[in-house]
């Protein structure tokens, strides 16, 4: 105890006049937001500080730093404060102000609060860096010591800036001739999922979009992606603007379990003992009504989720098009370009890949095969994306349960194939077709097998006969 006591001397609590809320968010921020933990660590002590327990927090924050270069998880700082103020001659009044805390923490997290409270700390803490610098620096100047001045001023004006500096072409020349693993989520097609198109599905920091159609599949497309994740152990975050809940997770079912969504009511106890016999990722389903959310406010949902411990793997946006744009504008177009934008954006924060699915325009429901030009609405968000699927079905299609998948774009490999699906919608599941079964599908051997069965049938009227 006596360390902190040391802390608390050695300075006036900067953040007194800011109040108890914003200093507790200030260490939240530095709990879910280890690159701006990193920041602030340049700049901000403990001190700073005005209630105990964050100081005891922020001091064992830091030191963990200092000595494992990297911050400890919540769980992790949690078993140190037990260890060190659990047993005889510990504050036990300190325990229990930490104990409350971190239950406010994870009980109303309110993560839509952070940016502003994390770019008004950072800003504090630098101009009192600075202030601290030029105090030094005077003292400096006094003792004749002009050129430590500059190097102190340098360095104050640098603290406290993101650290890296970006590719230094002639210093970091071992790094390019590394090998570069590319982190990705499946998308359970084997023909996809190959090392030539997506080298094992969509990667971290990448943005996937299905086109097509309305009534084509996007929705049953995206449960496909989930599902293929959560077979593989990872955390799925799917965020529906048109399908309740419920109607998504039973989606999901269906396709686990390989039960038709219609059978489910009747087969219960076969889903339950499913889940209990297999290994699953843990899925997070989340409904808002079309155009009520932004980037934005998944970003918050994602902060939140992340801060509870559910550290998304994928996440899967039913759809981008029908989101609430950050900045209105007279020309729909530009709020979709900027839509796609920012999710990029959080699909680069996150460091996680995101599927989503755009409407196709009119000319893509009649064709045979939909490729960028048919992104409707705003051609930008082609531009954007790191990976396009076009999905198109004619009637005739539809009602046979087939389909046309094409590679519209592919930053990662190969593009420009067309792949004839099977699409099972009771289950949300999409399978490659055998060439036999695309023969099949072809007019004139549809025409050719007719005729033969017209031909056969005659045959026999005239045997019998």
């Amino acid at each position: 105890m006596t360390t902190n006591l040391a802390i608390k001397e050695a300075g006036p609590a900067l953040f007194q006049q800011y109040g108890k809320a914003f200093q507790e968010k200030i260490f939240q921020g530095l709990a879910i937001d280890k690159d701006w933990a990193q920041q602030m660590h340049e700049v901000m002590k403990p001190h700073y500080f005005e209630l105990k327990y964050l100081q005891y927090l922020c001091e064992k924050y830091f030191e963990y730093f200092d000595n494992y270069r990297c911050f400890p998880t919540m769980q992790l700082l949690i078993q140190m404060v037990a260890g060190d103020l659990t047993g005889e001659g510990s504050d036990g009044i300190l325990r229990n102000q930490i104990v409350q805390f971190i239950h406010r923490m994870r009980g109303n997290p309110h993560p839509e609060d952070l940016p502003y409270v994390k770019d008004k700390a950072l800003d504090f803490c630098k101009r009192q860096a600075f202030k601290e610098a030029l105090t030094t620096a005077v003292e400096l100047v006094q003792g004749d010591k002009f050129e430590s001045v500059v190097d102190l001023m340098k360095q104050a004006v640098s603290v406290g800036m993101p650290h890296s500096v970006g590719h230094d072409f002639f210093e970091d020349i071992e790094a390019r001739f590394q090998e570069i693993q590319r982190i990705t989520t499946p998308t359970g097609l084997d023909f996809l999922d190959e090392k030539t198109i997506l080298d094992g599905g969509l990667g971290r920091g990448e943005l996937g979009v299905v086109v097509a159609p309305t009534g084509c599949g996007k929705s049953h497309w995206l449960v496909q992606v989930g599902s293929a994740a959560l077979r593989q152990g990872r955390t799925v975050v799917h965020y529906s603007f048109e399908l309740s809940e419920v109607l998504v997770g039973k989606r999901y079912d269906a396709n686990l379990t390989n039960i038709s969504v219609n059978d489910l009511l009747e087969n219960k106890d076969r889903v339950k003992d499913f889940y209990e016999d297999n290994e699953l990722g843990n899925l997070i389903i989340k409904y808002y009504p079309t155009r009520t959310a932004s980037v934005n406010t998944i970003r918050n949902h994602l902060e939140k989720l992340k801060f509870r411990g559910h550290i998304p793997s994928v996440v899967i946006i039913d759809y981008a098009d029908v989101m609430r744009s950050t900045k209105a504008y007279e020309a729909l177009r530009h709020e979709l370009m900027l839509i796609y934008e920012e999710l990029r954006q959080l699909a680069g924060d996150f460091n996680v890949p995101i599927w989503t699915a755009s409407q196709s325009n009119r000319a893509g429901a009649n064709a045979d095969m939909v490729g960028l030009e048919n992104m409707g609405e705003a051609y930008g968000k082609a531009q954007v994306s790191d990976f396009v699927l076009g999905l198109s079905r004619k009637p005739e299609e539809k009602d046979k349960g087939y389909g046309r998948l094409f590679v519209a774009k592919n930053r990662s490999g190969r593009d420009g194939m067309q792949f004839h699906v099977k699409i099972d919608t009771a289950r949300s599941k999409f399978s490659k077709m055998d060439m036999q079964e695309v023969a099949d599908m072809d007019p004139k051997n549809i025409m050719k097998k007719t005729w033969n069965e017209v031909k056969r049938a005659k045959k026999e009227l005239d045997n019998g006969e």
